[in-house]
């Protein structure tokens, strides 16, 4: 384990220094000032970790009972649920941060970019659908939403940070309120999306997508907004990794604080049982999803629900809380991969680095884990299978990234996107008189750069 985690060091290494120098000779052009060299490789291996952690505990929650026989969520339920699946839509922010030099995009001449950004985005949804065949029951596929959110998220990158965080505090607060206020909308299907759904009923698939599934895109674009303004700050700064920490415990702390005072000292809970005729849901359905979580949204039989902090109710508060925990969870990871001194160093390494090459091919991994728990290969027992699971992908990830480096489903998404940007740049310079102008004219040296892949998971009650 040892002489893998060295490996991986130097890996990383070599791919935060391409990352640091491509990024410094664009902020040098620009006359912005530089970075210290240490900022990417920590910045690398502990969004890659986070996202490793999110990745099993997701697992977590698919492959172990989310309920005791008494009917009570499990330890593993109540810590993961929901928070996993807005680990990684805050994660996805970053990684759009990332893609975009983790500064302000400027208009002119972003076609490369933006072209690149919608490809990286269909080909994710593409792969999501192509994974409609699986039961929803047994999990919930989150990447046809999650390329409906990075379709979205496309306009932030051309916004400056502080509006980037009030649209994600608009979106918070207002995107859930929607549905009570829009005309009743089309219950969603709760199966996974598939190719065909897409060509029977675009309109109604969008909607579900958007608004009325288990990860509705508006609502959950608060998240991307949140990781967006996470990419942008100055992560190689102890105090300001020290200040996302904080924050991300308080707002963790507060929501579900807040749920409980106005649900039992203000009365919410009781109005919520009174409008219960109207809900929709028996009485049992209702205490269920009390207790263990929604679909993505609630009924809207009295605005007393927006007050609920379950998993994914899709409530402001429910969106606060996880924002809160995956902010927290990604300022750990970025603390633990800032420990220089060899010995902790080493010791760190032999957990964060199996995290982080686990982290760094998570489109692959949620795949492959989708395709397992729905085929027959998945006959263990509970805690076996998850063990199972573990264990299978955490090695393959790491061998898989100590000798060929990106995932295949990653390499697969990068090199589609890249191929769109180069065409769509080398016909913005055609339009404008750029091309074939002279043989001579000097070549912009081209810089070797690992980007920060985009990785994706999640699941029913993730």
């Amino acid at each position: 384990m040892n002489q893998t985690a060295n490996l991986s060091w130097q890996e990383l290494d070599r791919a935060a220094d391409a990352n640091r120098r491509a990024a410094e000779a664009k902020r040098a052009e620009a006359g912005l000032p530089t970075t210290n060299a240490p900022a990417g490789r920590s910045r690398l291996l502990g969004v890659d970790a986070a996202r490793g952690v999110a990745l099993l505990a997701m697992i977590a929650v698919h492959a172990l009972p989310e309920s005791d026989a008494a009917g009570r969520p499990t330890w593993w339920f109540t810590a993961f649920a929901g928070r996993a699946a807005a680990a990684f839509a805050v994660l996805a922010g970053v990684t759009l941060a990332f893609l975009s030099q983790r500064q302000r995009v400027r208009p002119s001449g972003s076609s490369g970019l933006v072209t690149a950004l919608i490809v990286r985005a269909l080909a994710i949804g593409a792969i999501g659908l192509a994974l409609g065949y699986t039961d929803a029951s047994v999990a919930s596929v989150i990447l046809p939403y999650y390329a409906v959110m990075f379709l979205l998220a496309i306009p932030l990158v051309f916004l400056p940070t502080w509006l980037v965080a009030l649209t994600g505090v608009v979106m918070a607060a207002g995107a859930p309120v929607l549905r009570y206020v829009l005309p009743p909308l089309p219950e969603p299907s709760y199966d996974n999306a598939a190719f065909a759904h897409l060509v029977d009923n675009p309109v109604a698939l969008l909607t579900e997508l958007s608004l009325t599934g288990e990860y509705p895109a508006v609502a959950w674009l608060a998240y991307l907004c949140a990781g967006l303004v996470i990419g942008r700050l100055t992560l190689s700064r102890t105090r300001v990794v020290l200040g996302m920490l904080v924050t991300g415990v308080a707002l963790a702390v507060a929501a579900p604080v807040a749920s409980s005072v106005l649900l039992d000292r203000y009365g919410g809970l009781q109005q919520i049982t009174l409008a219960q005729p109207r809900s929709g849901l028996d009485v049992t359905e209702t205490a269920e999803l009390l207790a263990l979580g929604g679909d993505g949204t609630t009924p809207t039989s009295t605005w007393w629900w927006l007050a609920v902090d379950g998993p994914h109710t899709g409530t402001p508060l429910d969106l606060l809380g996880t924002i809160g925990s995956a902010i927290a969870l990604i300022a750990i990871m970025l603390l633990a991969a800032r420990v220089t001194r060899s010995l902790p160093r080493r010791a760190i390494a032999v957990l964060l680095v199996p995290l982080a090459a686990t982290g760094g091919m998570t489109l692959t991994l949620y795949t492959a884990h989708i395709m397992f728990i729905n085929s027959e290969l998945d006959s263990f027992a509970p805690a076996t299978g998850y063990l199972a699971q573990v264990v299978g992908l955490v090695t393959f990830a790491v061998a898989w990234w100590a000798t060929a480096g990106r995932g295949p489903l990653e390499g697969l998404v990068t090199a589609t996107s890249r191929g769109a940007r180069r065409l769509a740049t080398w016909n913005g310079r055609r339009r404008h008189g750029h091309i074939g102008m002279s043989m001579y004219a000097a070549a912009t040296p081209r810089l070797r750069e690992r980007p920060v892949e985009a990785s994706a998971t999640g699941r029913h009650r993730g």
